[in-house]
């Protein structure tokens, strides 16, 4: 076990991450949502500018000692299964009532990913078929904080801005 890096793109510096009740169903439910991708925090913190309309597109960088993972309540999800697309249809659509997790990590739908699940949710793709679409997929990871418990573990390092361009 050691430290690793995480990285969470917002429209501001996010040196005290917080729980914050969401405005939409997200995959994973509520919580604070961070990636091992830097690149992927860099583009999410651009639709975030954008979608606030803020002048500033910013990536916090956050560390984190692996030992929250053997002391916190964790569910991973290794690839995008049946398991992991239950979840996510679950959250997006407000219905999950299964156990609660202090940090949730698993692949991360991007917007290719969302339309197949989208699809899926409305009915025009079948299980068999959204699963089988989802393994040609590059999935991107994400680590999911959604307890205050999961949150104190993690420790806030520096923040940038994404220079456009």
């Amino acid at each position: 076990m050691g430290i690793i890096h995480l990285y969470h793109g917002s429209n501001m510096i996010v040196d005290k991450p917080v729980l914050l009740a969401q405005n939409h169903t997200l995959d994973f439910g509520s919580g604070f949502y961070t990636t091992t991708n830097e690149s992927q925090a860099r583009s999410f913190s651009e639709k975030v500018r954008l979608r606030r309309k803020s002048s500033k597109a910013i990536v916090n960088v956050y560390s984190l000692d692996e030992k929250a993972f053997e002391e916190c309540c964790v569910l991973e999800f290794k690839s995008a299964n049946g398991q992991w697309l239950d979840f996510v249809c679950e959250n997006r659509n407000g219905s999950y009532n299964g156990e609660k997790y202090d940090i949730v990590k698993g692949p991360v739908a991007n917007d290719d990913v969302y339309r197949c699940v989208t699809l899926y949710i409305s009915g025009l793709l079948t299980r068999t078929a959204t699963l089988e679409a989802l393994k040609v997929k590059r999935l991107y990871n994400q680590i999911v904080f959604a307890t205050e418990k999961a949150l104190g573990f993690l420790c806030f390092e520096k923040s940038f801005e994404v220079q456009n361009g």
